[in-house]
């Protein structure tokens, strides 16, 4: 996970070499642990969850102790899980490995346990499309010859085929997910080539 990535004025993340972003979805709270500087360690915030074939990215509606956004590498995510209680929102739980500098120990930094509340309408579209996309993206990266060790290229993702997966999703119209169909116009185009320039990771 790395914290503050790029973004457009109009909050879009920068895209990476190759990126294709598949949905965005606003009205969701996101909840993330072990971050330093924060109260308790703990953020949480409402805004707009970005999914591309590379990553989630989290971006608030308002900044929270100059946090703006986040960035979840899907190769960095595990034990994830759609959980849907009794009295409280629907929401995706999960756990994401830090996006470590290359020189820098991986000892020193930690796993980070994640929550994505659907506040605002249904999920039958974001989380079908979740699913299957991290399941494609692992798949791809166990064919392409990488093992899940922490240090793999986040970005190796980029080659996951979603084309397919997004002329077959199912709309839920409760669900305010708005899918990609083409790729959102951006006043640039810029494109970002690693991790590392200048987010800074935690």
């Amino acid at each position: 996970m790395a914290l503050n990535p790029q973004l457009f004025p109009n909050g879009m993340p920068v895209p990476f070499m190759n990126e294709i972003f598949v949905l965005a979805r606003d009205g969701v709270e996101f909840e993330v642990d072990k971050i330093p500087g924060a109260h308790g360690g703990k953020f949480k915030a409402k805004g707009t969850i970005y999914l591309s074939n590379i990553r989630m990215v989290f971006v608030a509606d308002k900044p929270v102790e100059n946090i703006i956004a986040f960035d979840l590498p899907m190769l960095y995510v595990h034990d994830e899980k759609f959980n849907q209680p009794i009295f409280h929102c629907n929401n995706v739980s999960g756990l994401v490995e830090p996006v470590v500098p290359e020189n820098q120990h991986r000892a020193l930094y930690s796993t980070h346990s994640f929550k994505i509340l659907f506040k605002e309408g249904g999920c039958g579209t974001f989380v079908p499309l979740f699913f299957n996309l991290i399941t494609s993206v692992r798949r791809y990266n166990e064919l392409a010859g990488s093992g899940p060790e922490p240090r793999v290229d986040p970005l190796q993702a980029a080659q996951t085929p979603v084309d397919e997966m997004m002329r077959h999703a199912y709309v839920d119209p409760n669900d305010p997910t708005r899918i990609f169909l083409q790729q959102p116009t951006t006043e640039s185009q810029l494109r970002r080539r690693n991790y590392h320039s200048v987010e800074g990771s935690i």
